[in-house]
């Protein structure tokens, strides 16, 4: 494990658990008073940083590992739901539920631009002062 704090650790197990990183951040940190951007925006900072990028990756794998969820065998899955889709016409749902078993394994990862309630100018001053984003971005 990285020379990670007692936060940080728990941030990045959180992370792993819920696949939320605002949500890991409030879980770790004291986030009582802050504002969702703000939360959104420290959270950010922290899975960019290496030391916490490397222990996601860390614990991603030994879950991989230990549910055994591979792209083979979620493939193999895939194959066995198509066909029963196939032959009950129930294609969303069969999809739907290989996304989510894959994105639950982190080895697929959705990334949103999510601004609920803010202009994209404000979001963009957000991120710029949080050096997520170039400043003639």
């Amino acid at each position: 494990m990285a020379n990670l704090t007692p936060k940080q650790e728990k941030f990045a197990q959180k992370y792993v658990e819920n696949g939320n990183a605002s949500e890991a951040y409030r879980q770790s940190y004291n986030a009582q008073n802050m504002q969702p951007d703000s939360i959104h925006v420290n959270a950010s900072k922290l899975l960019s940083d290496a030391k916490i990028a490397l222990r996601v990756e860390q614990l991603q794998s030994a879950h991989r590992e230990r549910h055994d969820v591979t792209v083979d065998s979620l493939t193999t899955k895939a194959s066995e739901v198509f066909a029963g889709a196939m032959e009950a016409q129930q294609f969303g749902a069969a999809r739907g539920a290989l996304d989510l078993q894959a994105k639950l394994h982190g080895l697929i990862v959705n990334k949103q631009d999510v601004r609920v309630g803010m202009s994209d100018e404000r979001a963009n001053e957000i991120l710029k002062s949080a050096g997520l984003l170039n400043a003639n971005e």
